[in-house]
């Protein structure tokens, strides 16, 4: 069923694409522009653009169409759920688990996991109803679901802004020095292997922060913090500088007793978007990491 929202301005001069943006309306100013275009968006009756800067008094209607079917399928996948709210869901995704379908990967994933058990979110727009940010198919721990798509919007604003906290434990060969530090890359496709990537001055902007939390013989465990998003950007950023992950086959290196890459998001902190409590939440190693980690001397 489309949706419909009636607005009046309290006062002039605001674009209308930002005066819609910012009504609550779950809407990005870029959806309100494509709406605006396709006739969906009225302002005392009429059309207009984009750009047009509303009147005090001004009525503007809003005509939200129905997304299409998704065409993913609900699956009944276990799933810890750390927390719930009426907005949003903590999740801790296993290892071996992909976030969302992608070619060779249709189903059996986290978004499948999280249709079944929220399937509201089978009504959001777009083809990851519900998923702000991602985790590769071997890295564990937390991820924060929303169950709106005005969650989904604030949380990516969020995440834009780089107001979440996500702190990874991180266990990579050889004894990091000095203990703590930064790594300012920007990473990019790899220019010859195009399904890596590599840090390269043509790529995008990527910080990590990484601190020691215990040196083995032959190796260091870290808690990394990453401040971007870039595609396996811990794994890339380590290997740069010298210490590869542990048992990742792509950038790091081989390991006889871990059986995944040595990648856990161990800590989420952000902001409940409508209330504006402060959430954070701790994710210990899974067994698969524990155990052998314990053994190390």
């Amino acid at each position: 069923m489309d949706r419909r929202l009636e607005l009046v301005a309290e006062a002039g001069g605001l674009r209308l694409d930002k005066f819609i943006a910012g009504k609550d309306s779950g809407l990005s100013r870029a959806r309100v522009r494509a709406l605006i275009d396709g006739g969906q968006i009225t302002v005392n009756g009429g059309k207009v653009k984009p750009s047009h800067l509303v009147k005090e008094g001004d009525r503007v209607e809003v005509n939200i169409p129905s997304p299409p079917p998704s065409g993913i399928t609900p699956e009944a996948i276990p799933l810890r759920v750390l927390y719930e709210d009426n907005d949003l869901a903590v999740v801790e995704k296993p290892a071996g688990l992909t976030t969302h379908p992608a070619p060779g990967h249709p189903g059996g994933t986290l978004l499948n996991a999280i249709l079944s058990r929220y399937p509201e979110l089978a009504e959001a727009e777009g083809d990851r109803p519900g998923i702000v940010h991602r985790l590769d198919k071997d890295t564990s721990g937390l991820m924060v679901v929303a169950r709106s798509r005005q969650t989904k919007a604030a949380l990516s604003d969020q995440f834009k802004r780089r107001e979440v906290t996500k702190v990874y434990q991180v266990l990579v060969k050889g004894r990091v020095e000095p203990s703590a530090g930064i790594i300012d890359a920007a990473i990019g496709r790899h220019p010859v292997a195009r399904k890596k990537m590599a840090v390269t001055e043509f790529g995008r902007e990527a910080r990590s922060q990484y601190l020691v939390a215990k040196y083995f013989r032959h190796y260091t465990l870290l808690e990394v913090r990453i401040f971007t998003g870039r595609t396996h950007q811990i794994r890339v950023h380590l290997s740069a500088i010298g210490y590869p992950v542990v048992g990742d086959d792509t950038y790091g290196v081989r390991s006889e007793i871990f059986p995944r890459q040595f990648v856990h998001a161990h800590r989420l902190k952000f902001k409940q978007p409508s209330t504006g409590a402060i959430l954070e939440f701790t994710s210990e190693l899974p067994p698969d990491l524990a155990a052998p980690l314990s053994r190390l001397i």
